[in-house]
């Protein structure tokens, strides 16, 4: 779309979408007075309520997923890839609006939630194209004699949990994926922006995935997370969120040895060489760095610069980030929207403020504004330390220098995590070698922006494991089973 629609339209098309309700089995159960309150982090206001489920309701969802299973897992892979292009066609007769409750309820500019909702789309798409092509394999048994058929069945039903921070991709990467393999999904979303999730869930019932199949489930983390973590007949969970809650879920899963993918923090190194392309590298880290106001798991969390480059390179960042428009979601010219919430904005206080104790310099912003609005802020110098073991989560770009290849890779690799990591050189011998050397499970060489539905996406070290969306997107899904014949 060349043109945005009026503010007063796109808000009305995304409180239309509300439900105010969870989902299991088909059911909708409302929300009763003790509900959890869902506030625009924009203004405050109040978009509605979702029901705090009980134990017995969780459990509901989860037995019509078991119950479901069997017959779900038969359906023939061009049916379950059909019902999933059907969900693609409607997400899209719904995108203005979809995009505009992501907005309401993340606070993201709603130019961005509209490419959230086609990037949350093309996975939906992806796996549709890929149920009718999970072929197994014919073994020649070391015998000679025998031959074996290795099978890929799919695991069982699937506890999906999910963050706040892109409330349809983190989902139809997870379900569309699962459904493809022939898997229920039980999906607990965040809190904070539960309604997202509802709305795809609707669509999906209404393209024909069975309602036992897609149950939607909400409460406190400690009831809905405990039941699904707990229950013998979920077979997997995959998570996306923190790697001190990845922890404990993954305790959790152990007794009943749950299949798991998880999705967990990051602390992204950036690294800009001497014979980077300066306007590529400018562009790529703002790009990658202000996306969703810096709340991403694989944005740069810390920019080292050569130190040939790096006079060249803070003049061009600062000019192009002091630029960067920050305002209201449904604003046409806004680039930047509000940070999730209050903890959000005092967390970037707190990493600037010990920044500057060790030295730093704030080139432009570095303050909060209204609400839990916050200036995009660089600044320079001072100790990395802090960047590399926890994640800033907001518009704030801390820049350091190095002098060699070597000292770049030691620092990108000085941290327990391992999602992302992102590198800008014109030298495609050391672009190869430091992309090879940084431990990371997804390396952008001279692109911010590295998220799509052909990338194995996932991380290493302390940034989980497994890999969501691409061809190795389904693997987690599916099981092999081995049966041998002996010829004879």
């Amino acid at each position: 779309m060349s043109d945005q629609p009026p503010a007063d339209h796109l808000k009305a098309q995304g409180r239309a979408l509300v439900r105010e309700a969870a989902l299991v089995a088909g059911k909708w159960i409302p929300a009763g007075d003790d509900a959890i309150k869902v506030h625009s982090p924009a203004d405050g206001s109040l978009l509605g309520r979702v029901p705090k489920l009980s134990a017995a309701q969780v459990d509901q969802a989860i037995d019509a997923a078991a119950g479901a299973f069997p017959a779900w897992a038969r359906t023939k892979g061009k049916a379950r890839g059909d019902i999933l292009a059907r969900w693609a066609d409607l997400v899209t007769q719904n995108e203005d609006g979809l995009a505009a409750l992501i907005s309401l309820e993340n606070g993201k500019p709603w130019k961005e939630a509209l490419d959230e909702v086609r990037y949350a789309n093309s996975f939906i798409r992806w796996f549709a194209g890929m149920a009718e092509r999970l072929d197994g394999k014919a073994i020649e048994s070391p015998n000679g004699e025998d031959l074996i058929l290795a099978f890929r069945e799919p695991v069982g039903p699937v506890a999906a949990i999910t963050p706040w921070n892109f409330p349809a991709a983190m989902i139809t990467r997870k379900a569309a994926a699962a459904f493809c393999a022939g898997c229920p999904v039980v999906l607990k979303p965040a809190s904070a922006t539960p309604f997202t999730g509802l709305a795809l869930a609707a669509l999906a019932l209404e393209a024909g995935i069975p309602a036992e199949c897609f149950s939607v489930v909400s409460g406190g983390q400690d009831v809905v997370g405990g039941r699904l973590t707990g229950s013998e007949l979920i077979r997997k969970l995959s998570f996306t969120g923190s790697t001190s809650v990845g922890r404990k879920l993954a305790a959790q899963c152990a007794p009943t040895l749950k299949r798991m993918s998880m999705e967990l923090g990051g602390a992204a190194p950036l690294l800009v060489f001497d014979d980077a392309d300066l306007e590529v590298a400018v562009s790529g880290t703002v790009a990658g760095k202000f996306r969703a106001g810096g709340q991403t798991c694989v944005c740069p969390n810390r920019v080292y610069v050569q130190a040939g480059i790096k006079d060249a390179y803070l003049e061009a960042l600062t000019m192009r980030v002091a630029a960067l428009k920050v305002g209201d979601p449904f604003a046409p010219d806004t680039e930047i929207g509000p940070l999730i919430d209050e903890k959000g904005v005092t967390k970037v206080e707190d990493h600037i403020a010990r920044t500057v104790a060790a030295g730093g310099k704030v080139l432009t912003g570095g303050q909060r504004m209204t609400g839990s609005y916050f200036q995009p802020t660089v600044i320079a110098g001072g100790d990395d330390e802090l960047f590399c073991h926890e994640e800033t989560f907001g518009p704030l770009v801390p820049v350091f220098t190095f002098d060699t290849e070597e000292q770049a890779i030691s620092r990108a690799n000085a941290s327990e995590f391992g999602l992302a990591a992102f590198l800008f050189s014109d030298d495609l011998n050391r672009a190869m070698r430091v992309g090879r050397a940084i431990e990371s499970g997804i390396v952008g060489i001279n692109s911010g922006l590295i998220s799509n539905a052909a990338n194995p996406f996932g991380g290493v070290k302390q940034s989980g494991f497994g890999r969501e969306g691409s061809t190795y997107g389904i693997d987690d899904y599916l099981q092999a089973k081995a049966l041998t014949l002996a010829l004879r």
